[in-house]
């Protein structure tokens, strides 16, 4: 395991990528141009939360990893998720996120570290589960740090995609993520993506605006101004997070690291 590297994972859930092309984005514009990117990556279905980041952290489709809907079920055959990866190898690993369902992402005993607050209604909570991370970064080592903000996705929800106040609420999960990469440490791999996007005032189905969604990586050894032009996809996620991090990915996840030469 490569013990001199931190990853940080952010999702903001909902961003459409022509969402965040139209919004003030200062600190993900800077993780582009420093890095790598595409804004054409394809999440699962459904379109929805809970089964997206599923997908995510347990590298797999929804039909195995079972999460179908936003209601957490046990899963029959289970799938390590990368939490579980990490954290086996010795990695330490934390999660802090304003949904609660997002708490099954990894089994029970493999965070070291978990921070969840009911505050996702409103655009101030994104910045008080920011200030929590940094606050925690700022005193602890880590090899895994999920960081999710939700209310990108509610002002979706509450006045449409891609209106006014949607576009806003990306301006301001944007200042919640500056707040994080100012509390990074200097040998760190920042990948930042959505788990969908959305249309008229609802997602989960298979159209394009629910469809598609940004992926950033910048830091580690990523070249700069790269638009990746290979198809990604939501189980990409994870085994870029084992490679950089110099382990083995487990043969249930189907995709593949996002690597460049």
């Amino acid at each position: 395991m490569n013990e001199n590297l931190s990853v940080i994972l952010f999702s903001i859930d909902g961003m459409r990528p022509d969402g965040l092309m139209q919004a003030h984005t200062p600190a993900i514009d800077t993780l582009m141009d420093q890095g790598a990117h595409t804004l054409t990556a394809q999440t699962v279905m459904p379109s929805s939360t809970l089964p997206c980041h599923s997908s995510m952290f347990y590298g797999c489709l929804p039909e195995r990893h079972g999460i179908t809907t936003n209601t957490w079920t046990p899963q029959v055959r289970p799938v390590p998720s990368v939490i579980e990866v990490v954290h086996q190898a010795g990695g330490v690993t934390a999660s802090f996120y304003n949904w609660e369902q997002l708490r099954d992402l990894s089994p029970p005993g493999f965070l070291d570290a978990s921070f969840f607050l009911n505050n996702c209604d409103r655009p101030e909570g994104d910045h008080e589960l920011a200030d929590l991370a940094v606050r925690w970064m700022q005193g602890h080592e880590f090899s895994l740090a999920f960081v999710y903000f939700g209310y990108v996705d509610i002002a979706g929800h509450n006045h449409g995609w891609m209106s006014d106040p949607y576009i806003e609420a990306i301006g301001n999960a944007d200042q919640c993520i500056q707040k994080v990469l100012d509390a990074a440490p200097d040998s760190c791999l920042i990948i930042l993506t959505s788990d969908h996007g959305g249309h008229g005032q609802s997602h989960g189905t298979d159209c394009d605006e629910d469809m598609t969604t940004p992926v950033v990586l910048a830091g580690l050894n990523i070249p700069a101004g790269v638009t990746i032009d290979r198809p990604v996809r939501i189980t990409d996620i994870a085994p870029t997070i084992t490679q950089a991090l110099q382990l083995t990915m487990p043969s249930d996840w189907i995709g593949s690291p996002l690597t460049f030469s």
